[in-house]
This record gives structure tokens, C-alpha cells and sequence, in this order.
């Protein structure tokens, strides 16, 4: 039994055998599908050279062109004052920002001035004697002397013995010694240069403020600067004065300005120049960030196409007898997405759009836009 079984089990493995390999010989002899040659679609333009205008994109962030930091050059109590020091509050041009307590220093200042005048009245009775010709001078000053007022100035000595005995009674010195006093006295109270705005307070009424704090800052709202870093290749064709357009980042607002400085030196690092646009609009604020078209020059001869259409090896794609080519090209201009090139002959077909995996030799079938016209029955 055991004979008949492997018997049968070798019979049935020389059959398998005999078909797996008729079947290895018939797929041999099957012929190779042919691949079809694929030729893709793409979209070309033909060249046609213009003047192309060269406008370098630039942004930054907007700053008062006018600023004041306030600082004490005195110490004092803050008063209050007519408005509250607080930021956004709106000067105007000679309202007072700051006003310190200077009663005790003032009291100083009056003794001061008490004192120089009483030291002209001491040698009235000498000029009227000794120098009858310029008593006149003298005592016309003593009669426009006013303590409420600020101290006026000497007058003109004519004369060496007149200067020698003005100046030996220690009236000159204390001339100047009061209207330094009345210099430190003015410093207690500090005015707003120009109209603006208050952006920072950093002491409050009823302060202790010491000298050399610093006390807030105040800017001019009505113009502002916007400082940009332009390439060193572009230095030569900014120009003061050049009409600048600005835009927000959403694109929404368009502001008007100009080159109002130009930087004389490059920096060394990042071989830019930098240039200053001053902008005036009710709507800008300090530190809005801005992008800014600048018209450098006007490039003849030129076209502009997409950046990713240039090759690392200044090269672009033509399209020549449906194949792919390649030609040399001068690129001249760099913008974000935009590149502008030279040296293109008029009536080349270029690509207008990349083709994924494109190489020299590829066959390409150019898009022909199809007009559909519909037909009424």
C-alpha cells in the first residue's frame, strides 16, 4: 500500500513539473508590449524684449521723524499740571510736558538777584561822582530792573576804567552767577517743542523725580521715517526727492512717499545701503510695519519672467521643433518671484510655466488654448 501511494504522489509531481514548465516556455515567446512615447503639454510664450522697469521691493517698520526723550537735568516733586502725563495725551507746540516744584530753588534765585541789584545801588554815589558820563547808562538799567522778571543784561562798558571798576565791585561775576541760576531754574519746567504726542510716561504727578531720570518720550505725529537696506548694486540710482509708493502687509492701503536721505556709507556686513523714506498720512502709526516700491532704473532689452524658470546655470528652457533646448541668459534683476533677463532674441518660444523633470531633448507638445462655440438648433 505504501508502495502504491509514493507511486502516485511521483506521478502527480513529474505532471506539475511537465505544465509549470510548458508554461515558462509560452510566456518566453510572448512578445514585449511597446511603451508609447509620452509627450507632455506645457505652456510657452513667445519673447518679444521691452523696457522693463527695475522697482526693488523693500519694507520696514514706521518711526517718528521728530522724538523727544525727556529726561530731568533737576530734582523735584512733579506737579500736576493743566493735562494728565500719561501716554497718548496730545501737546501742542509751548504747552508745558513737565513742571517740577522749583519754589525753593526760586526763592534762591530771587535772593540772587537781590543781591546784584543792590550791589549797583551801592556804587551809584561813585558813578554820579567819578564817572558823571555813563551814570545815566547805570541808573536807567537799575530803573528797568524787575525781580518777576528775567534778569536783563549789563551794559556795554565803553571804556577800560569803566570796565575795571564795574568789574572790581564783583558785579559782573554775580551778573553771571544769576543768570546761571535762572538757566537751572527753566529747567524745571519742560515744554513741548512741537505738537505731538506723548508715547511713553514713566513718573506720575506727586513723583520724587531725580536728576538724570528719564521721564517719558514725546514725538511729532504727523511724519514719519521708514528706514530700508537696499543693495550696494543700487546705491548710485537712488535719488533725495524720488516719489516712493508704500503699502500695508494686507494690501488694503496705499500711502505716498519720498527719499528724504540717503546713507553716504555701505555696510560692510551685508553690502546694503540704507535710504530713509518720509511718509505723511492721518492714518500711520509708529512702528506700523510698511513694504515700499522703489523706482531704480529702467532696464531696455529685457524681459521678465518667474524665477523658477531660470536654471542655476543661467539658463532657460525654448522650446525648438517640440523638443526642449536650452540657451544662455543674462540675468540683470532679482525680485521675490520675478527675475529679469537680457540677451533673449525676439521670437523665441520660452516656457511660461515650469515643467516638472524637464530636461534638453524632451518632447513637449505647446497648449493651444481652443475657442468652444456653441451651436443653436
Amino acid at each position: 500500500m505504501r508502495k502504491i501511494i509514493l507511486s502516485v504522489i511521483g506521478v502527480l509531481l513529474i505532471i506539475a513539473s511537465f505544465l509549470f514548465a510548458q508554461k515558462l516556455i509560452a510566456d518566453k515567446n510572448k512578445p514585449k508590449p511597446v511603451q508609447a512615447k509620452v509627450v507632455k503639454t506645457v505652456f510657452t510664450d513667445t519673447v518679444q524684449n521691452t523696457t522693463i522697469p527695475i522697482v526693488i521691493a523693500a519694507n520696514g517698520n514706521l518711526e517718528a521723524k521728530r522724538r523727544l526723550e525727556l529726561y530731568s537735568e533737576v530734582q523735584g516733586i512733579f506737579k500736576r499740571g493743566n493735562k494728565l502725563f500719561k501716554p497718548g495725551q496730545e501737546y501742542r507746540a509751548g504747552q508745558t510736558l513737565i513742571k517740577i516744584d522749583a519754589a525753593e530753588y526760586y526763592a534762591s534765585v530771587q535772593s540772587s538777584k537781590s543781591n546784584l541789584y543792590n550791589s549797583i545801588s551801592a556804587i551809584m554815589p561813585d558813578l554820579r561822582l567819578d564817572f558823571p558820563d555813563i551814570y545815566d547808562k547805570w541808573q536807567n538799567y537799575l530803573n528797568g530792573f524787575d525781580l518777576n522778571k528775567t534778569t536783563p543784561k549789563l551794559p556795554e562798558m565803553t571804556s577800560d576804567k569803566e570796565n575795571y571798576f564795574i568789574t572790581g565791585r564783583s558785579i559782573v561775576s554775580n551778573y553771571y552767577n544769576v543768570k546761571n541760576l535762572e538757566q537751572r531754574l527753566a529747567k524745571y519746567s519742560i515744554t513741548a517743542p512741537f505738537s505731538g504726542t506723548l508715547t511713553e510716561a514713566l513718573v506720575t504727578e506727586g513723583t520724587l523725580i531725580r536728576s538724570g531720570q528719564k521721564l517719558g518720550e514725546f514725538i511729532d505725529t504727523s511724519i514719519y521715517e521708514m528706514e530700508v537696506a537696499i543693495s550696494k548694486t543700487y546705491a548710485s540710482l537712488l535719488k533725495v526727492g524720488e516719489s516712493v509708493t508704500l503699502n500695508n502687509l494686507d494690501k488694503t492701503e496705499t500711502y505716498t512717499g519720498t527719499v528724504s536721505r540717503v546713507n553716504a556709507s555701505i555696510d560692510p556686513t551685508t553690502q546694503t545701503i540704507t535710504a530713509y523714506i518720509e511718509v505723511k498720512h492721518e492714518n500711520l502709526k509708529e512702528g506700523m510695519y510698511l513694504e515700499a516700491n522703489l523706482n531704480a532704473k529702467k532696464e531696455s532689452d529685457a524681459i521678465e519672467i518667474d524665477r523658477n524658470l531660470l536654471l542655476e546655470s543661467e539658463q532657460i528652457f525654448v522650446v525648438k521643433d517640440s523638443l526642449l533646448d536650452v540657451i544662455d541668459v543674462k540675468p540683470v534683476y532679482f525680485s521675490d518671484t520675478k527675475v529679469v533677463l537680457k540677451n533673449v532674441p525676439n521670437g523665441t518660444v520660452i516656457l511660461k510655466k515650469a515643467v516638472p523633470g524637464a530636461y534638453s531633448g524632451m518632447l513637449v507638445k505647446p497648449f493651444k488654448e481652443t475657442s468652444n462655440t456653441n451651436n443653436k438648433y
